[in-house]
């Protein structure tokens, strides 16, 4: 979240576009695609900081979906992409800088946090290192706020990532329900988990972190922002027709803009919290409310009862909630039928 900011992260949407390595080692498409994230309305440009080497041993299987991602082999998929130096982030960061969008990018070793740490705002950890203590405390120990990825973890992993991070200094932790599948099927989205990690954690945001086909109604995302989630993370990209890695799972400008639109209609249409009524209601608290009125014909001295008072529309006198304090009094006057019933008319 931008520094300037008086608002903690996760008060309101944070769009973070995972562009991770879909810039395929190019600084050019990059900075082509961190701009699209700017235009488009996302908060956070995002990317991996990690050498194949320190993430992956050479004879690391795959766990994403091989029809979309042929290679078999987590350290070649991860040595293909890891071309970027030192150098080529800082250029990154700069140019986000320029742009004023956040730039992001999740460590995935030691060094990386240490260099990181003069280039972001907000640290962002992965998934897959929830249980890698040695990271966890390292990126804590920078004292900024965490953005933690929960897929594939149990409640106790989750507590257990959280303790280790309150313990060695994070300033403020934002938990992300999160499913690792590449890509994530709708039916195992299970956004319900949102709702679950909100009542294990009351006191952290929890935010969202989608692999899920994007959709045209970006009903998943929307549904994440229904439920709370505030800081929503989905990768991004310039060309979702291309194969392998992250596009195929990757949102591009259309759909981060579609789905800021919507965002937007949701926040117009869910209002505020507080329950009074609307200016826009006061001609129907004034018409469709009820009075008393009388439902036959009142002599003078009877006494006003459930037989001789009907609630009829508008409500421009006295209202039915007023009934028992008039019900047993005495008519002052003659009433007719149909005639609305004032103060005036008993004693």
């Amino acid at each position: 979240m931008n520094s300037k900011s008086k608002k903690k992260l996760g008060d309101d949407l944070y769009l973070i576009a995972e562009i991770g390595v879909n810039h395929s080692g190019s600084i050019t498409k990059a900075k082509e695609m961190i701009l699209e994230c700017k235009e488009s309305g996302a908060h956070a440009a995002k990317f991996q900081s990690y050498k194949a080497e320190k993430i992956a041993a050479k004879d690391s299987p795959s766990y994403w979906d091989l029809n979309e991602e042929s290679t078999t082999s987590q350290f070649k998929l991860f040595k293909k992409y890891d071309t970027f130096n030192n150098e080529d982030y800082i250029e990154l960061a700069r140019y986000c800088n320029e742009l004023g969008i956040d730039f992001m990018s999740t460590p995935f070793d030691l060094e990386a946090v240490d260099f990181l740490n003069d280039l972001v705002n907000i640290f962002k950890i992965a998934s897959a290192d929830i249980t890698n203590f040695p990271l966890l405390r390292k990126v804590a120990s920078k004292n900024k706020p965490i953005i933690l990825s929960t897929g594939c973890s149990t409640i106790e992993e989750i507590q257990g990532a959280v303790n280790e991070l309150n313990q060695n200094g994070a300033s403020e932790i934002v938990l992300l329900h999160c499913i690792l599948n590449y890509p994530t099927k709708n039916f195992n989205a299970n956004l319900g988990m949102i709702s679950g990690l909100k009542k294990k954690f009351p006191d952290l945001h929890i935010g969202y972190s989608d692999h899920t086909h994007p959709c045209k109604n970006m009903s998943v995302l929307c549904n994440s922002y229904l439920l709370g989630a505030r800081v929503i993370e989905k990768h991004f990209t310039f060309d979702k027709s291309l194969p392998g890695n992250d596009h195929y799972h990757s949102m591009d400008k259309v759909d981060v803009v579609n789905f800021i639109d919507k965002v937007k209609e949701i926040d117009l249409i869910i209002g505020r919290e507080e329950k009074e009524p609307l200016e826009s209601e006061k001609l129907s608290i004034l018409n469709a409310r009820r009075s008393l009125y009388a439902s036959k014909d009142i002599s003078e001295g009877e006494v006003f009862s459930n037989d001789n008072i009907i609630c009829l529309r508008p409500g421009k006198g006295i209202s039915p909630s007023k009934i028992d304090s008039i019900i047993g009094k005495n008519a002052k006057m003659f009433i007719k039928k149909d005639t609305l019933i004032n103060f005036n008319m008993f004693s």
